[in-house]
C-alpha cells in the first residue's frame, strides 16, 4: 500500500559541514510487500505484488518491478509514490535508512486497491500483508483486508505495525509476523526475551487474533506458536559482519510463505524465515539477500521445543 524506490548511497564518512561525495550502490523497489513478493520469487515461488503507484516516481516503481522480472498489478494514485533513502558509511560499516511517511491515499484508491486484491483472491492460498499504511486510509483497512481473504477461502499473513494492527487482529488473521517493537506496542512493556515473547503469542492464540503467532527477536531468533506448542528459533552464526536489519522481516516473511504455500510445518517454515533474515543482515541496505546463503545457514538454526 506504501511502496518506495530504495536509494543506497555510499560515502566514507558522514561530514556535518561540506559535501559528502557518495556513490549509488544500488536503486530498487521496496516496501514490504514487494519486496516479498520479488523473494518469493528468489525462492521459485510465485507471487503477484498489488501495489500503488503515483506520480513520476511510481512510472519508475512500475518500470523497476518489468525489469527485474517481478509480477505486479498498480492501482494508480493522485499522489507520488514515495522514495527512501540508505546511507551506509565505508568506514564505520554502519546504515541509515531515511524513510518519508509517503502519500495520502483517499478512500477511493484504497476501495480500488480491495477490488484489485478481490480479483486475484480465487487463484491464491495465501495473501501477504506487510508494511505501513500510508496516511488516508481508515484504521481498519487492513481488517477489511482480512474479512475478504478469509471470504475467498484463502489465508491471510499479516506484518504490519500502527493504528491498522489492533483492528486487523480482532478480525483474525492465519499467520501474525511482528518485531520486537511492534510486540512491545501490543504488551506495553518491554519484550526482550523468549518468555516474554511467548506471553504475547500465547495471548494471540487464544484470543483467535492469530493461528501461527512468529515474534522475532532481533539477534536472538523469533519464537514460532501454534496450538501445538511453542518453539524457540535461534540466530546461526553469522559468516560475516552485519551491516544492517533493514529488509530482514521481508525477508522473513517471503521464506515463511513461500514455504508454507508449498506444504511445510510452521516451523520448519519459520526456520528458513530466520535464516534468510540472518542472510539480509549481510546486506547494507534493503538488497535482496543471496539466497544460497540463507539455504546454507537453514541447518545451523537451532530449535527448541516447548508446550
Amino acid at each position: 500500500m506504501n511502496p518506495t524506490i530504495d536509494l543506497c548511497w555510499e560515502v566514507e564518512r558522514l561530514e556535518a559541514i561540506g559535501k559528502n561525495r557518495a556513490r549509488v550502490r544500488s536503486v530498487a523497489v521496496g516496501g514490504g510487500g514487494i519486496n516479498v513478493a520479488r523473494h518469493i520469487a528468489r525462492f521459485g515461488g510465485r507471487a503477484i505484488a498489488v501495489h500503488t503507484a503515483g506520480g513520476e516516481v511510481g512510472l519508475r516503481l512500475n518500470r523497476l518491478l518489468d525489469e527485474e522480472g517481478v509480477d505486479h498489478v498498480a492501482v494508480d494514485i493522485a499522489e507520488d509514490t514515495r522514495e527512501a533513502l540508505v546511507l551506509f558509511e565505508t568506514g564505520s560499516r554502519r546504515s541509515y535508512h531515511v524513510v518519508p511517511s509517503g502519500p495520502q491515499l483517499n478512500e477511493g484508491e484504497g476501495e480500488r486497491c480491495l477490488e484489485v486484491l478481490e480479483r486475484f483472491l480465487g487463484g491464491c492460498p495465501f495473501v501477504v500483508a506487510s508494511g505501513s499504511l500510508p496516511g488516508g486510509l481508515r484504521d481498519d483497512y487492513y481488517a477489511a483486508v482480512a474479512r475478504r481473504v478469509r471470504e475467498a477461502g484463502a489465508r491471510l499473513i499479516l506484518d504490519t505495525s500502527g493504528p491498522a494492527l489492533p483492528a486487523a487482529l480482532a478480525e483474525g488473521v492465519f499467520l501474525f509476523r511482528c518485531n520486537r517493537t511492534e510486540a512491545e506496542s501490543l504488551v506495553g512493556r518491554p519484550v526482550n526475551s523468549f518468555d516474554d515473547a511467548r506471553a504475547l503469542n500465547e495471548h494471540l492464540l487464544t484470543t483467535g487474533a492469530a493461528e501461527i503467532a512468529v515474534t522475532t527477536l532481533g539477534a536472538l531468533g523469533a519464537l514460532c506458536s501454534t496450538s501445538q506448542g511453542h518453539t524457540e528459533l535461534y540466530v546461526p552464526p553469522l559468516p560475516g559482519e552485519p551491516l544492517s536489519d533493514a529488509g530482514a522481516g521481508d525477508s522473513m516473511v517471503a521464506a515463511l510463505a513461500t514455504r508454507l504455500a508449498a506444504g511445510d510445518d510452521p516451523v520448519g517454515a519459520c526456520a528458513l524465515g530466520v535464516a534468510s533474515a540472518a542472510a539480509a543482515m549481510l546486506t547494507p541496505s534493503t538488497e535482496s539477500f543471496d539466497v544460497d546463503v540463507a539455504r546454507a545457514l537453514l541447518p545451523q538454526v537451532r530449535t527448541v521445543s516447548r508446550a
